[in-house]
């Protein structure tokens, strides 16, 4: 399943979710469909599932709520390793992605 428009694109591949473009949606409503794609993938029985974030140029406060939620989700699940691929050079990923780490303290986070 995929999920666009003209800023932005999610969608997901075996066990990886794709995050692209510019995510500037006007808050937890807009973003309800994206956290059930995600929320669907984190309860298919993987392992491990990963959060590829390389191409995510902008994510506002609502998008940063949504990880978060989406971070906790899989914290709740014990035995799923979340792994986290971003990039630095967007550096609100490098400033906003540790904090992650707060709320899962088992989340591989990879910053390139």
């Amino acid at each position: 399943m995929e999920i666009s428009d003209e800023n932005f694109r999610v969608w997901a591949e075996k066990n990886e979710v794709f995050f692209d473009g510019v995510f500037r949606l006007a808050g937890p409503d807009a973003y309800a469909p994206i956290y059930s794609l995600v929320f669907g993938l984190l309860h298919e029985g993987h392992k491990q599932v990963t959060f590829n974030l390389t191409g995510l140029e902008f994510l506002n406060s609502s998008g940063i709520n949504l990880l978060a939620k989406l971070t906790i989700e899989a914290r709740k699940m014990g035995d799923l390793l979340l792994v986290v691929k971003g990039t630095n050079q967007y550096p609100w990923q490098a400033k906003s992605l540790p904090n992650l780490k707060k709320l899962h303290p088992l989340l591989d986070l990879r910053l390139a």
